[in-house]
């Protein structure tokens, strides 16, 4: 049976651009549960590998992003920490789309906007490849960590 045709989104045009090896990894969707959680265990993936994008904004320099593994509950010390802000917290999820371009579920750290500071777990240097939101719901990017830091000058934290 012929495999079925993956459209490519916003980020994976934004990464063949970069000349950065990639691939597209579709997962079945329950917009019941959109957890980070659900769709390791959709692809069948530690969910340490998979990676979600929060956005959050800082009182000091506004909004930045914050990769962490999917598992994990951010750390908003940490957070406030390595973005140089006093207090921090995530965006209301109603401003999601309006800030990024993207929606819940499908925030690819990738193709927003505007390229916020953008900070990713330490963890991820672990795998020679992750996964992160491609940009759309049932679509993951599965790529090296170490391509996305230098496209996207994230820093480590």
């Amino acid at each position: 049976m012929a495999k079925a045709k993956i459209n490519k989104t916003n980020a994976s045009r934004l990464l063949d651009m970069a000349k950065i090896r990639y691939e597209l990894i579709p997962y079945e969707v329950d917009d019941s549960d959109l957890s980070a959680v659900h769709v390791a265990e959709q692809l069948g993936e530690d969910v340490r590998q998979l990676f979600k994008t929060l956005i959050l904004w800082g009182d000091k320099n506004g909004y930045f992003v914050c990769i962490i593994p999917g598992g994990q509950e951010l750390d908003l010390k940490r957070a406030e920490m390595v973005s140089g802000n006093k207090k921090c917290d995530r965006i209301p999820m109603k401003e999601l789309l309006n800030i990024t371009g993207y929606i819940r579920g499908a925030c690819s750290p990738i193709g927003m906007k505007k390229l916020f500071p953008t900070y990713i777990d330490h963890s991820c240097m672990n795998f020679e490849r992750i996964y992160i939101s491609a940009g759309q719901r049932g679509l993951q990017l599965f790529l090296s960590p170490r391509e996305l830091i230098d496209l996207l000058h994230i820093r480590l934290m």
